[in-house]
């Protein structure tokens, strides 16, 4: 299996979904307060885009996934289930919203702090965000994956971090899930080769601590073994002919959407 060249039409339906993913992330801000339960994020996410964007919750049912999204607070590094207990001052959560419009997928997360920022916890969240622009600002036709795992790999690293390697970016588009796989670390030099029209995300795990992780019984939850912070930040992106177009940009984002090289 290999990576899936877009069309033109499949582009623009990629940035559609990738819009309506931001948009998810964006309305949801302000209900992220103490005393909030992630599962009551779940509901006004879940609603949005069924009933305002008029569209799918891609994890929804996925594999059996119960919910319309991720939250991942503290040391979850990833697929966190929504549930009922409340969020309390300083906590961090990490929403990860993936839409469906018209049969494409958009797929994007955030680091949230809750209330007043726990400082440990919100310059892991600011390390990790740094990796992943500086990861896309690599993307163009002909860097090699190897290149961009082991440049988030050396930065988080930098600052005595360190990266999940269980769980990793991936091809999207019709499906969800597609080809490459996309690390978050590795050895520059190898890998696949990026081509304009491949769609994509990087969506670097970090801990504060020891890269290992641990499943919990719910099969879905993913938590750090030691049970230090995790942060994640995700986006979807294609390759443009000369460079990267990010097609979940927020506008808290503070890097451009179109780059060229």
């Amino acid at each position: 299996m290999s990576a899936v060249i877009k069309t033109p039409e499949e582009i623009e339906k990629m940035r559609v979904a990738g819009r309506l993913a931001a948009e998810v992330l964006e309305m949801i801000e302000p209900h992220v307060v103490p005393g909030v339960t992630t599962d009551e994020l779940n509901t006004i996410c879940h609603d949005y885009i069924v009933n305002v964007q008029d569209a799918i919750p891609a994890p929804l049912n996925y594999h059996g996934f119960p919910k319309s999204i991720c939250t991942s607070v503290n040391h979850v590094i990833c697929h966190g289930i929504p549930n009922d207990k409340p969020l309390k001052e300083g906590d961090s959560v990490n929403i990860d919203v993936t839409v469906i419009k018209d049969g494409y997928h958009g797929d994007t997360s955030k680091m949230f702090h809750v209330g007043k920022p726990n400082i440990q916890g919100k310059r892991l969240a600011d390390i990790t965000q740094e990796s992943l622009y500086l990861a896309i600002k690599m993307v163009k036709p002909g860097v090699r994956l190897g290149d961009i795992g082991a440049a988030i790999q050396k930065y988080a690293e930098s600052f005595s971090y360190s990266i999940v390697r269980e769980y990793c970016g991936h091809g999207i588009g019709a499906e969800f899930h597609e080809e490459p796989q996309v690390m978050h670390y590795g050895k520059a030099g190898t890998g696949e080769v990026l081509k304009a029209g491949m769609c994509l995300t990087i969506e670097p795990m970090v801990n504060a601590g020891k890269r290992q992780c641990k499943l919990l019984k719910d099969n879905w939850t993913v938590v750090t073994k030691d049970r230090s912070l995790s942060a994640q930040w995700e986006h979807t992106l294609l390759v443009t002919e000369n460079g990267v177009e990010i097609l979940t940009l927020r506008s808290d984002d503070t890097i451009d959407r179109i780059i060229e090289h």
